[in-house]
């Protein structure tokens, strides 16, 4: 399973775009709950079970945490850039201290 900024990339490949006024808490929400519809159905268990499955992964954790921790009420699309350009500057960094 491929991964994204904040944990995976849902089933088939395709990112979902970022709502204009999203938070970074109701980004998270719908990926875990994106993750655990695609999960249901895959597997055939129910949509509680699943949300529990995705829930106990370690991107699932991640999500979780992203959810509610310190980001929670920044716009999404201001926090992943900011995500992107913090990983920009730490390849710069180590490239430039190798």
């Amino acid at each position: 399973m491929e991964r994204n900024a904040v944990g995976v990339v849902p089933s088939g490949g395709e990112e979902k775009s970022v709502q204009q006024d999203q938070s970074v808490s109701q980004m998270a929400q719908e990926a875990l709950e994106r993750q655990a519809k695609a999960l249901a159905h895959r597997s055939g268990q129910s949509l509680e079970d699943a949300c529990q499955a995705v829930s106990d992964t370690e991107a699932g954790r991640q999500l979780r945490d992203l959810a509610s921790g310190e980001h929670r009420h920044e716009r999404a699309q201001e926090w992943q850039a900011s995500v992107l350009w913090g990983r920009a500057e730490e390849r710069l960094m180590h490239q430039i201290g190798s």
